[in-house]
């Protein structure tokens, strides 16, 4: 994308609407004010009503324009916004206008808020606090956002790469004057304790068990259990709508059927799977491969057993997990295993027990880490590369390996964490991220 092209986008919700917000930045801003305006480039920061025109003179709508100048605007270049009547006409012609002027286009999606983070006014996590809290159903995922977008994961990434920073400038004077009489005797000791310290740190957040991810994406959970115990129509009850075929007939779910519901303020997906059994039919055993892929990846398994059954036992069970007994309306109580929770998806008797049971388990993983410090795989996978670099510049120092080696896995370990807050030239993770934008933002 050209860096210097004036851009436009329709930043508000689809017409039509009672207010539509065109935002456009770049250069060309004053000099679209002067001839689109009747009151020519507005005071920054103050809201001017007046007429809009297009290029020929043709009234297109009277609204609200507020300038701001550069470099103190969202994108830091000069910026315009108009306030609009939200009709589709109005912003068709207004759109119009703004891209039949040389220089001007409409913006890629993202284009706004990569331009603020080109010009230094958001990094990377910003910027993707930015989409989080566009993308927000839930208070947790709002709360996570704006922690993000405030800079809170910024200020513990750069406590990292100044730790960092301080062990290597260490470690380069152990390289440079080994020999010479004013280096301290026992620099070696706070090296090692800058790495311990930032060590423990990235293995904390590596082990919250993804719960910044879960908060952002939804947490997993699978109902698993034989065929024709009922998992199909529990998912229908917890979805309150008809999302799994339901028949008596055995193995009739095949594939994976995921729902997606707000359970204890949070964001689950729900999904039914095939009945687990040994079958000769090929495409019921690649349902079962998945369903049994599914429950291993699953926060969360909720063990179905048919009332009906001879012998309604579950199959292993870890200690998170539910345990349902299904048809508890046509099978004595006595049949159910200890601890399992009796429910019935033909009446919904036990449903909003277990829906409550989904929720306090959902909620309590939720704030199992008070804030978390990964919110997307890509922080993940970053973090991860430069725990294994700081860990193989402790093996080395600590074994008198080299300090050469050693400094070159803590350089690693600092470009790793600078590309999460995109402190470095990371294009190809910039357009990954920034592509995800709505239009206008």
């Amino acid at each position: 994308m050209a860096a210097r092209d004036t851009i436009c986008a329709l930043a508000s919700g689809s017409p039509p609407s009672a207010i539509a917000v065109l935002r456009i930045s770049g250069p060309g801003v004053s000099g679209i004010a002067a001839w689109m305006l009747a009151c020519g480039l507005p005071e920054p920061r103050r809201t001017s009503l007046t007429y809009v025109y297009d290029a020929t003179g043709t009234l297109i709508d009277q609204g609200l324009a507020l300038y701001a100048k550069a470099p103190q605007s969202y994108t830091g270049e000069d910026t315009l916004e108009l306030y609009l009547h939200g009709g589709p006409a109005v912003i068709d012609h207004a759109l119009r206008a703004l891209t039949s002027t040389p220089g001007v286009r409409l913006a890629e999606p993202g284009e706004f808020t990569r331009r603020a983070f080109e010009n230094d006014k958001l990094d990377l996590t910003e910027a993707e606090g930015v989409a989080d809290i566009i993308e927000a159903e839930t208070g947790a995922q709002k709360a996570q956002a704006l922690r993000q977008l405030g800079g809170g994961l910024t200020e513990i990434y750069d406590g990292w790469r100044d730790a960092l920073t301080g062990a290597l400038a260490l470690v380069e004077v152990m390289i440079d004057f080994p020999d010479e009489g004013d280096v301290p005797l026992d620099t070696l000791r706070p090296i090692l304790e800058l790495l311990d310290k930032v060590i423990a740190e990235i293995e904390a957040a590596i082990g919250d068990r993804g719960v910044g991810e879960r908060i952002r994406d939804g947490f997993r959970i699978a109902i698993v259990g034989p065929p024709n115990a009922g998992k199909s129509s529990i998912l229908n009850r917890l979805a309150r709508r008809e999302a799994a075929i339901v028949t008596d007939i055995a193995g009739t779910t095949r594939d994976i059927v995921e729902v997606r519901v707000i359970l204890g303020g949070q964001v689950v997906w729900i999904a039914d799977t095939a009945g687990l059994r040994e079958t000769e039919d090929v495409v019921e055993a690649e349902g079962v491969r998945r369903a049994r892929r599914a429950a291993a990846e699953a926060d969360l398994r909720i063990h179905v057993i048919d009332g009906a059954a001879p012998s309604p036992t579950p199959g292993p069970v870890e200690s998170q997990d539910i345990v349902v007994f299904n048809k508890a309306d046509a099978c004595p109580a006595v049949l159910a295993p200890d601890g399992a929770l009796q429910v019935s998806a033909a009446t919904g008797e036990g449903i909003d027990t277990l829906e409550s049971w989904i929720a306090r388990f959902v909620s309590g993983r939720a704030a199992s880490v008070e804030a978390p410090v990964i919110t997307r795989a890509r922080h993940r996978e970053k973090l991860a590369a430069g725990l294994m670099s700081l860990t193989a510049a402790r093996v080395a120092l600590a074994d008198d390996a080299g300090a050469e080696l050693a400094a070159e896995d803590i350089r690693m370990a600092l470009r790793q964490l600078s590309s999460v807050i995109g402190k470095i030239d990371v294009e190809d993770v910039l357009g990954a991220v920034f592509s995800r934008f709505c239009i206008g933002k």
